[in-house]
């Protein structure tokens, strides 16, 4: 059985893994940067919060698993996309540990852990994937060895959404469950822009028009009610429509806002509409984590990828479809 710790940095989160080539996530450690309400998240702020944290979360994740550095393979660590300054401070720490311990580095593209973290919980063997975060929206499936995109998004992201209308209101970031709970109270559907280009979406003038209801005093659970029901419409039609031009028969839903139970319902409609299976990580994995880094480094160290300390770079702005998938057949 081998074992590699897995190195996550992208945005408010730093987070450590052990995971075996069993399949097994034997830890995960993480600590989040919170701001303060009504304020996004700073790229040197976070930065520094990482740096602050490092040493701890790396050294519990090590503990819970019961794993020595001398019992590692490798060290894998998310090389993009995401914030520069905290990418950088996740990749100088696992090329000190790769020096250190004189083990292989893996770069691995955040997007692609988040898939093949969801693919390893749910066992769906040709999904069509619905990535919904903070720095992704988008419809995905495997074809000629890359996660080829079907659609997504025109501008800002559904977790970019969420957390921009949730700072204009004040409330906490990341705000995805204080968003959805002020929603289950909602009661009047508010007219908001539906904006749907063929299979891609556009976030843009939603977020505009619900800071200016807010700021007109329309109340905020109808506010928060609205932009689940007409967010999550627009990006569930374009996924319907995908799935009938795929013809895929599994439909996987993945990501930090695949925790909320709205939209996790909605694409189990279509689904069941297209005869399809549908599944979804599980809410503890659905963040951003060291698990799904230390996995798919394990995935791509066994297809013999790593990469020379010299050339270890970050790339805040990474394409997951311009990412070779050597160890999955389409």
């Amino acid at each position: 059985m081998e074992k590699i710790l897995g190195i996550e940095s992208t945005a408010h989160t730093f987070g450590a893994c052990v995971a075996s080539s069993l399949g097994d996530i034997t830890s995960d450690t993480r600590s989040i940067f919170n701001p303060p309400p009504g304020r996004g998240i700073h790229p040197r702020e976070a930065a520094q919060h990482h740096s602050r944290v490092a040493a701890a979360v790396v050294s519990q994740a090590l503990k819970e698993s019961k794993t020595s550095l001398g019992e590692l393979v490798a060290v894998a660590y998310s090389a993009g996309p995401g914030l520069g300054p905290a990418l950088r401070v996740g990749a100088s720490i696992a090329r000190a540990i790769s020096l250190w311990s004189d083990i292989p580095l893996v770069p691995v593209h955040h997007a692609i852990g988040h898939i093949e973290i969801a693919l390893l919980e749910t066992s769906a063997r040709d999904p069509l994937v619905v990535l919904v975060s903070g720095g992704h929206t988008c419809i995905t499936a495997l074809v000629e060895g890359r996660w080829r995109v079907f659609g997504e998004t025109e501008d800002i992201t559904l977790g970019n959404l969420v957390d921009s209308f949730a700072r204009e209101a004040g409330l906490p970031s990341p705000a995805g469950r204080e968003i959805e709970v002020l929603a289950s109270k909602g009661k009047n559907l508010v007219d908001l822009p539906y904006t749907v280009k063929g299979n891609d979406v556009s976030y843009s003038g939603l977020l505009t028009f619900l800071k200016e209801r807010f700021r007109d005093g329309v109340g905020l659970e109808d506010l928060c009610f609205s932009l689940q029901e007409i967010g999550f419409s627009m990006l569930t039609e374009a996924t319907e429509r995908a799935l009938a031009h795929t013809g895929k028969k599994e439909l996987v839903l993945t990501g930090g806002v695949a925790a909320n139970r709205r939209l996790q319902q909605m694409m189990k409609w279509i689904a069941e509409e297209h005869k399809a299976t549908f599944s979804v990580v599980s809410q503890k994995l659905s963040g951003d984590s060291g698990a799904q880094i230390a996995w798919t480094g394990l995935l791509a160290l066994g297809s013999g990828i790593s990469i020379p300390i010299e050339r270890s770079f970050v790339r805040p702005r990474w394409r997951f479809d311009e990412v070779e998938i050597p160890w999955r057949k389409s």
